[in-house]
């Protein structure tokens, strides 16, 4: 994996440009810091890469029913939910059914079969409601796509495939400074795409359970 630097200076290379020591030793490097990083989120955006995964645990109480997934942040995916101490998944449930539950009813109490997330803590982590209330300690598992966090150190090694963000950051460099050396933006840009769909097959393949065949 490749980390902050390398992606940097690879694109700067690619515009024939000096590379550097450190993302922030030029405005220019450091420009092209700020697309490298928008480029991985678009990166991760584009498919559930496994090397997003990861699993969150939350420990409920009895009588309380909100949670904060630590480390979640807003920008995650849902694979699956599960109620661990019961060994069964857990269902998302819409917030306007949650509503009805906890205040238009009398809330039952009981082992969380229902999930639905609910606001963010002032650390920017994502809250989460389960139904019915915990009457004892179950342990839950939520395992997520969970982006990485923005590129700041130079040695941060960047977990999606580093070779689409340094594709993407370079087109997106060319369209803030015109053509390079004749490549126009467009042209960088497909040649990204077609890299992405390549990753993307490969990946899937992986994971040939969750592949769906269609006629054509």
């Amino acid at each position: 994996m490749a980390t902050y630097l390398d992606v940097v200076n690879n694109v700067l290379r690619r515009l024939r440009e000096p590379v550097v020591t450190s993302v922030n030793d030029s405005e220019y490097s450091a420009m092209i810091g700020v697309m490298v990083n928008d480029a991985k989120r678009d990166v991760e955006d584009a498919y559930d890469w496994n090397a997003l995964s990861d699993t969150l645990t939350a420990t409920t109480t009895a009588s309380l029913f909100n949670y904060v997934l630590v480390g979640s942040k807003t920008r995650f995916r849902v694979i699956d939910v599960l109620n661990e101490s019961e060994q069964s998944f857990m269902n998302y449930a819409a917030s306007h059914w949650m509503n009805q539950q906890f205040l238009l009813t009398n809330p039952q109490n009981g082992k969380p079969m229902y999930y639905n997330f609910n606001g963010v803590n002032s650390n920017g982590d994502t809250q989460v409601d389960v139904y019915p209330i915990p009457d004892a300690v179950y342990t839950l598992r939520f395992n997520l796509i969970i982006p990485q966090a923005d590129l700041v150190s130079d040695n941060t090694r960047i977990l999606v495939p580093d070779h689409l963000v340094s594709m993407l950051a370079y087109s997106k460099a060319i369209a803030e400074r015109g053509e390079d050396a004749g490549v126009q933006a467009s042209e960088a840009y497909l040649q990204y795409r077609l890299a992405l769909a390549d990753a993307v097959a490969i990946e899937r393949n992986h994971y040939q359970e969750e592949m769906e065949w269609v006629p054509v």
